[in-house]
């Protein structure tokens, strides 16, 4: 695959909560979720290393409208009003090709801190 590959084709699935991305040689469909908490804001990102805010709580969470940021990125508006990050082709990709590894360290992170996907939930310890 060539370096910061641009998708050919970007489709928005309102019903499923999916953003599917068709490249040369691959295909990609991501949830809005998996979007949203991975989002290259510096709300989410923080402003360096160990800055990162973990977002917790966006299960249902839905792109509301995408807009193209010059020739280089997207910029996607979500349900819970977030709308501060620029996807660029290249951190979509890298959200491509890692997906499985990127999600499973986020439900690991999740779980230590005792937090969940779903907003409706809460979890409460009892006893020692």
């Amino acid at each position: 695959m060539a370096k910061n590959p641009v998708p050919l084709n970007i489709k928005l699935h309102k019903q499923s909560k999916t953003l599917e991305l068709t490249y040369a040689a691959e295909h990609c469909i991501l949830s809005c979720e998996y979007l949203r908490v991975f989002s290259p804001s510096a709300e989410v990102r923080g402003h360096g290393t160990g800055q990162e805010v973990l977002q917790s709580g966006k299960i249902d969470v839905a792109i509301d409208k995408i807009s193209a940021v010059g020739n280089y990125a997207l910029q996607l508006v979500f349900s819970d009003g977030h709308d501060s990050g620029i996807y660029s082709w290249d951190y979509l990709y890298q959200l491509c090709i890692n997906k499985d590894i990127w999600w499973q360290n986020y439900l690991e992170r999740l779980e230590s801190a005792g937090a969940l996907r779903d907003p409706e939930v809460q979890v409460v310890k009892i006893g020692n």
